[in-house]
């Protein structure tokens, strides 16, 4: 049996989100400052969840953990995609663990059961991550940033609802295994069905032959008071009367007469 299409496309798609949302939360840029009035033109400031980054453009050169002064880390939406986000990725894990045990790869038919569960897991991992990324979006331009500066969202951002959607879509189409889980335990409840009508129908003979001696001794009991023979005589008494009217019969000449 070939794998059915719905566990292809979950199994496919959940380790592509787990990807971008593992890229997504240790890449340090979620949000991109710019305009910095004490720094170069060409700086580019990329604000993760767990670190800052200030980029030159002119020499690509790049200096990481630099410090937070206007508590960005502190910010709630920020805290909240810290434990959100790693939360994701761990339920993401078991959830590809599950589904691998129930999609068919190295047994003959797949456990619908499990793959249907798996799925479930995975749709949970995606809605983590998609609520952290979602939240960081909505207050992006109400974190605190230094005055005159442009701010626009980074590419970990972008991966971050990508992955949750991967995520998410392959979910939902793992879950479709419990609809097949439904119809086989259908098909086992009418097979099991089938087979104790069979029974008892194969039971009916063997009543009827239990119950053969019974009616063989009543045979005897029926000898010994016979029924009387009926009395046959084997003389024609009306042999003479069918001559006469025949005879009569022939000898008329008129179509209407009658025998009386």
């Amino acid at each position: 049996m070939r794998t059915p299409t719905p566990m292809i496309v979950g199994i496919v798609l959940g380790p592509c989100g787990l990807v971008l949302n593992l890229t997504s939360t240790l890449a340090p840029s979620w949000r991109d400052v710019t305009g910095f009035l004490d720094m170069s033109r060409d700086l580019i400031q990329h604000q993760g969840i767990w670190d800052i980054c200030n980029e030159r453009i002119s020499d690509h050169t790049n200096e990481c953990n630099i410090e937070d002064t206007l508590g960005y880390f502190n910010q709630l939406p920020v805290q909240v995609a810290r434990g959100l986000m790693p939360s994701s990725l761990a339920v993401t894990v078991v959830g590809l663990i599950v589904t691998s045990l129930g999609v068919r790869c190295w047994q003959e038919m797949p456990h619908y059961l499990l793959a249907g569960l798996g799925g479930l897991v995975l749709f949970v991992s995606g809605l983590l991550s998609l609520i952290a990324v979602s939240w960081y979006n909505y207050e992006l331009y109400d974190l605190p940033s230094p005055p005159s500066t442009t701010m626009r969202v980074a590419y970990c951002l972008v991966l971050g609802y990508l992955g949750s959607c991967l995520e998410i879509i392959g979910g939902i189409s793992l879950t479709f295994s419990f609809g097949q889980c439904c119809k086989e335990l259908r098909l086992k409840k009418s097979t099991r069905n089938s087979r104790y009508a069979n029974r008892n129908q194969q039971s009916l003979p063997n009543a009827g032959a239990i119950s053969a001696p019974i009616s063989s001794t009543a045979v005897p009991r029926q000898s010994r008071n016979p029924m009387p023979r009926s009395y046959s005589n084997s003389l024609d008494v009306l042999e003479g009367e069918r001559r006469t009217w025949n005879k009569s019969r022939n000898e008329s000449k008129l179509p209407c007469d009658t025998d009386v």
